[in-house]
């Protein structure tokens, strides 16, 4: 019954359409013009609007849409990790301190991710999509 809930066109596009936050979800000082980290989660983001676009607004019934949505999300999983130890402390007056909340950011970031995973491969989601 809660997997059916899911799968409901009414569920479904909202979800595809919030996918996009942990895609984006970084501190204000990451998006600055000073560092180039700003370009990575927007380019997953086109790739997640791309991906929308063909499902929601021209109703696509091909796999690479999917596919394009699992790759951003995995590859969004894979680059925070590969960040997360150089961004985990930053200098204070006394040394080193962690750095709350990218730390936090990054790890809600990836269980979000690893959710729509799990959500967007279910056989249950893409059909529901396809069929209404």
């Amino acid at each position: 019954m809660q997997r059916r809930a899911l799968a409901r066109r009414s569920v479904i596009i909202p979800v595809l359409i919030l996918q996009l936050v942990p895609l984006v979800l970084f501190p204000p000082e990451s998006f600055a013009s000073t560092t180039q980290e700003w370009w990575l989660p927007v380019l997953l983001a086109v790739m997640v609007l791309w991906a929308d676009f063909e499902l929601i607004v021209r109703r696509s019934d091909q796999a690479w849409p999917w596919y394009l949505m699992s790759f951003a999300q995995g590859f969004n999983i894979i680059s925070r990790i590969m960040m997360l130890w150089p961004h985990a402390t930053k200098e204070a007056g006394q040394g080193p301190v962690l750095n709350a909340p990218y730390v936090i950011l990054t790890f809600v970031a990836m269980v979000l991710s690893a959710f729509l995973l799990w959500y967007t491969e279910l056989p249950d989601v893409r059909l529901g999509l396809v069929k209404e």
